[in-house]
């Protein structure tokens, strides 16, 4: 084996390990965790060597590397994005994509529903914003006080499966405070949806710097890239 599929492989341990002992420490079920390697900007080898050592979901935030790198590897691979998504480049996105993590627009959600074929449906999750409202940060996020209505509005298109909500804590705030009040925006959403038959009770949180906080706040898939791949 060559010392970067070792090396790859020593990470990837070490990140499983982690993530079950994180819910383990709250009493949760380890398999309720998705692991999402983010595989950008890196190359399909290191790719090939997280799928002979099993893993099956693969996070681009680049619409075009998700297009150049899915025809490389098998089809059970499973396509995540959770990058800013760009109205001109959307035919491009779900060529490729099996989730959308970053849905957080009516009018994407709209186009995405007219560029789908009869019969295809997309897994989303949407994304809230966590950041204070005078926040000049350019991240993207519905308010959570906005969040109830565009749960609606997307529920009614019905090519978009609606699996939860999306986050990343913001940059000038202590992971810990963002997951929990996230866990608290979840829960509410999930309350005040109870009887609708959607399916919220996903939430993607937590990347490499953060991700057993998130766990500890419900977090159901961990987006993690630097931890196992490096930097680039």
């Amino acid at each position: 084996m060559s010392d970067r599929h070792n090396q790859i492989e020593s990470r990837l341990v070490g990140i499983h390990n982690r993530i079950t002992q994180a819910a383990l420490d709250v009493g949760r079920n380890p398999q309720e965790i998705t692991l999402v390697v983010v595989t950008k900007t890196f190359p399909i080898s290191d790719l090939e060597i997280l799928y002979q050592l099993g893993e099956r979901n693969f996070g681009e935030n680049r619409i075009a590397d998700g297009e150049f790198k899915v025809g490389g590897l098998p089809k059970d691979v499973i396509w995540h994005f959770q990058g800013q998504i760009q109205s001109n480049k959307l035919k491009s996105l779900l060529s490729w994509a099996n989730v959308i993590h970053s849905l957080d627009d009516f009018s994407h959600a709209q186009k995405i529903q007219s560029l789908l074929p009869e019969g295809r449906s997309l897994d989303v999750y949407l994304q809230v914003r966590l950041d204070r409202r005078d926040d000049s940060s350019e991240r993207g996020g519905v308010w959570p006080d906005d969040l109830p209505k565009f749960v609606l509005e997307v529920a009614n298109l019905k090519k978009l499966s609606i699996r939860g909500l999306m986050a990343v804590a913001p940059l000038d705030a202590q992971p810990e405070q963002s997951f929990a009040r996230l866990e608290e925006i979840h829960r509410s959403v999930k309350d005040q949806f109870a009887n609708s038959g959607l399916n919220l009770r996903g939430l993607s949180a937590g990347m490499s710097g953060d991700f057993e906080s998130a766990i500890r706040h419900g977090a159901t898939l961990v987006r993690i890239g630097s931890s196992i791949l490096g930097l680039r």
